[in-house]
């Protein structure tokens, strides 16, 4: 059981990490070709007095889904509800949500991948004709019972898009795609951070971290609490960029970004199985981690930078991926790299 102090420091860091969130889409940095197109979708929205249409937001995780939803939400003046695809778990449950929403509310649903089918089904009439059907009684007594709601927006977020039921994603009148930030980008928004936090930061410092931080802006405010601590501990709030390294090095973060996970999975694919291809159920297995996971969050980035390659048969490290790790391919294996 965790301690009240534990959980008092998780609140406060849960906290902290939400102040970070830019509130504005001026202050967003990144993604600037759905920024143009979301703006435009907005600004339409206004000029018409409607709610927005069903909006769909998928990629990898820590891009800025949840982020982009409550911007939304602040943009349009409307109240936004959070929840998740696996917190909805009846009927019951979604109705109880969609009866509480006000005109022109935005309804998050994180994850919206893990629905469970019969609510799925029951939330179509509501995304398209914005009422609900409701059974009432069993058997031949039964009767279904349709309530009228008021027109809301759902925003769905999910990391993996192809898990989405083509009736659901059929639904949603706007649908966009986040990738992955560049270094620039990511600079900026540890620059925003820092700054929030109080912290002493220049240019060379935030594109040093930026580097390290596999694309994606959670990793960067994560990592930049942590530089943030041991620049406090270690050298009394100094930073330069040997001291970014040195924290980050303590942290078993290289210069690519790669951790102990992502070298382990490109260990047991170039020495257990000789580059590949592997299965990635084996792959999942021999880092003792779940399928979902290396899919979700190792192999997008790994693919990104050209360390990793999907097959037919399976994942196949490239030829990058052995000078990363300081090792040279078989001869047999360079074709395949």
């Amino acid at each position: 059981m965790n301690k009240p102090e534990d959980q008092e420091a998780k609140a406060a860091e849960e906290r902290l990490m939400a102040s970070l969130r830019p509130t504005r889409l001026a202050d967003f940095f990144g993604q600037k070709n759905l920024l143009s197109n979301l703006k435009i979708t907005l600004s339409a929205a206004k000029a018409r007095k409607e709610p927005l249409e069903h909006i769909l937001l998928y990629g990898p995780p820590g891009l800025g889904k949840t982020t982009l939803a409550h911007i939304i939400a602040g943009e349009m003046g409307v109240n936004i509800r959070v929840t998740s695809g696996p917190a909805i778990e009846r009927s019951g449950d979604l109705a109880s949500i969609l009866t509480n929403l006000e005109p022109g509310d935005i309804l998050f649903v994180d994850e919206i991948h893990r629905l469970n089918k019969v609510v799925e089904e029951m939330l179509y009439p509501a995304m398209e004709d914005y009422c609900l059907d409701i059974v009432l009684g069993k058997g031949p007594s039964a009767r279904t019972v349709r309530l009228d709601l008021p027109k809301f927006t759902i925003i769905g977020a999910t990391t993996r898009i192809g898990l989405l039921s083509s009736p659901m994603r059929d639904r949603f009148g706007v649908v966009h795609r986040l990738e992955f930030y560049d270094e620039g980008e990511l600079g900026q928004i540890v620059t925003r951070s820092a700054k929030l936090l109080n912290f002493g930061f220049n240019r060379d410092c935030a594109l040093q971290l930026s580097k390290r931080s596999r694309g994606t802006p959670r990793i960067a405010n994560r990592l930049l609490k942590r530089v943030r601590d041991y620049s406090q501990v270690k050298h009394d709030g100094k930073l330069t960029k040997e001291i970014i390294d040195e924290a980050l090095s303590l942290m078993d973060i290289d210069l690519r970004g790669l951790d102990r996970a992502d070298r382990e999975l490109l260990a047991a694919i170039i020495q257990k199985h000789e580059g590949g291809p592997v299965g990635i159920e084996t792959l999942a297995a021999i880092i003792h981690e779940d399928v979902g996971t290396v899919q979700d969050v190792y192999e997008p980035f790994l693919m990104q930078i050209g360390f990793l390659r999907r097959t037919p048969r399976g994942r196949v490290a490239t030829r990058r991926a052995y000078e990363h790790l300081g090792l040279k391919p078989k001869p047999e294996q360079g074709s395949l790299l």
